[in-house]
């Protein structure tokens, strides 16, 4: 497994275990999402002040369009976040969940006109079955009333996950810090301009001094520096070294992680679903990667003992 793959996977599960940290966190959604885009952006920020070779690449003229395909990619991600924990209250976090994860399926749909990636037999069926695997973890309440609303929110999220990844793998020439700075950055922006638009039409709902002041601030920097700053790191430099398919694919890990830590540190019971589901989004994931190499080494040693 190469670094860049190691790096991903490992973000992936450090965003699974948003959920955990956030539950420690008695604040609204829309303030938890600011704040872990501002103290993510400000980590990375300073890490590019203290980096000459960063600095240095920042400032090639040539790397213009890429930081703002990359700055777009940050503002994308940071809206989907929005999208996806005010959908949280409409329809409860597993359904919000199973919508949002529909990001990558439109990533691989658009992958042959966007990335001229080509769809083989064996990465469909590997990523059918995520695609079932990540229903059967993230989707127990699909049976119940669900508003169209959440619905809606749910979808649009999916859609700005899209967006992130895509133009993320634009980006060939701006890597590392660089990369993870200006897309966190990127999401700051976006962020902050919802808080200022929902201030302005009065529906902003700040808490209270003594709320604020009970806050579990260990918490609030987890997922402010750790979650968020490092683990974006991490999740965007290597993004654009992997293929798009094990980027959609593997991306089904986080919403895996997040079942495993709730049941490992909060106790949530695992159902005969979610272990299911578990395994065919590992299943999935591993035949995708692996399951053409398997069969051209299979060809290959039936050639060679004809």
């Amino acid at each position: 497994m190469d670094n860049a793959t190691k790096k991903y996977l490992l973000s992936l599960v450090l965003f699974g275990s948003n959920g955990i940290v956030a539950n420690m966190i008695d604040l609204p959604s829309n303030l938890i999402v600011l704040v872990r885009v501002t103290l993510g952006a400000a980590l990375l920020v300073a890490l590019v002040a203290l980096s000459r070779d960063a600095r240095k690449n920042l400032q090639a003229p040539k790397h213009r369009r890429q930081a703002a395909y990359l700055a777009t990619s940050g503002a994308a991600l940071g809206v989907a976040w929005l999208f996806l924990f005010e959908s949280y209250k409409h329809i409860g976090v597993g359904v919000a969940s199973l919508l949002f994860y529909c990001g990558p399926v439109i990533v691989m749909a658009l992958s042959p006109m966007i990335f001229k990636a080509r769809l083989t037999a064996i990465k469909i069926c590997g990523f059918a079955a995520v695609i079932l695997g990540a229903f059967l973890v993230v989707g127990q309440g699909l049976g119940q009333g669900i508003a169209p609303m959440g619905l809606l929110l749910g979808a649009m999220s999916a859609v700005m996950y899209a967006v992130m990844v895509i133009f993320s793998k634009k980006v060939t020439d701006i890597g590392g810090v660089e990369s993870s700075a200006i897309q966190l950055c990127g999401s700051f922006g976006a962020v902050a301009a919802y808080m200022v638009a929902s201030a302005l039409t009065g529906s902003l709902a700040l808490p209270s001094m003594a709320a604020l002041a009970n806050v579990n601030l260990a918490a609030v920097l987890c997922i402010g520096l750790v979650n968020t700053g490092f683990g974006c790191y991490l999740y965007f430099s290597s993004m654009g070294k992997l293929p798009v398919t094990r980027v959609a694919v593997c991306g089904y890990l986080e919403p895996l992680s997040a079942v495993v830590l709730s049941a490992v540190l909060l106790g949530e019971p695992m159902s005969a679903a979610n272990v299911l589901g578990a395994c065919l989004i590992l299943g999935g994931a591993i035949w995708s990667e692996l399951g053409e190499k398997i069969s051209v080494r299979g060809r290959v040693r039936r050639l060679a003992a004809a």
